[in-house]
């Protein structure tokens, strides 16, 4: 006799922990970006740095956790958007213009807005990239990203703070670069650049004997000297777009600019 299911038999509820799972890691992605914020303005900004690295690892995980137990929800994915916006395109901003807004401010009022504008506009072009994101979901090639992704610009910017922060003293050049690096990343996240997507890698294909040595030595140097290690990384994914687009550029006949990314 056989014992499959047929298509009238009630399958069993998920269990309430499991539903609940994925949206736990991006509430800790929230609550990563909240804490960031607040540390900032308590002047600690090594922990507020940390803490954008922990928010993009439970931003990592809480879609991945929903594919693995079969919960992803229109609500998870909008509350994922909210929290990145927090996480993502609110916090960095506050922690660069707190760590540099009352320094550059002691040389003129004109510097002191140049700073104000320029987190502004990365928070704005941060909610620009997520809304074109969710509104492009189904119909974008799931290999690449349109932009810089969120998580990669506030790492970015979240890299170049924690590593000026341990200067005495950055002067006026570190600190303009101090609000140039968000202002780039925030153009870069609204440009049409093809970014590689880490979403669509097979785990279980066979892996090079490459990534067995180049994957744990950059971990290890990451822990050895966070900020400087973390800003090299991030800075080298940040400029790979434009540097293929560029390249390209120059190889095209008659120097056509290729096309940055497809609809």
């Amino acid at each position: 006799m056989s014992t499959d299911p047929t298509p009238d038999t009630p399958q069993r509820p998920r269990r309430l922990g499991v539903v609940l799972l994925p949206n736990l890691f991006t509430t800790g992605c929230l609550a990563c970006g909240f804490f960031g914020i607040i540390s900032a303005i308590n002047g600690d900004f090594g922990r507020a740095c940390a803490a954008i690295y922990f928010a993009l690892l439970f931003d990592g995980l809480d879609g991945r956790v929903a594919r693995w137990t079969g919960t992803e929800s229109a609500f998870g994915k909008e509350y994922d958007s909210l929290a990145d916006m927090v996480a993502f395109g609110v916090a960095p901003a506050l922690i660069a213009y707190q760590w540099g807004i009352a320094r550059i401010a002691e040389y003129g009022d004109a510097w002191a807005r140049f700073g104000w504008v320029a987190a502004f506009l990365y928070t704005v072009c941060a909610a620009l990239r997520l809304a074109r994101f969710n509104a492009r979901a189904a119909s974008t090639d799931k290999r690449y990203f349109e932009g810089l992704p969120s998580p990669s610009a506030a790492g970015f910017v979240a890299a170049y703070v924690w590593f000026t922060s341990e200067w005495r003293e950055p002067g006026l050049v570190g600190l303009v670069v101090l609000f140039v690096v968000p202002l780039v990343a925030g153009m870069l996240m609204v440009s049409r650049f093809p970014y590689s997507s880490t979403k669509q890698v097979d785990w279980n294909a066979r892996v090079k004997f490459f990534y067995f040595v180049i994957v744990p030595l950059s971990l290890a140097l990451v822990v050895a000297d966070p900020p400087p290690m973390l800003l090299f990384l991030f800075s080298m994914y940040v400029l790979s777009a434009p540097t293929v687009w560029l390249v390209r550029l120059l190889r095209r006949p008659g120097g056509t600019p290729p096309p940055a990314a497809s609809d």
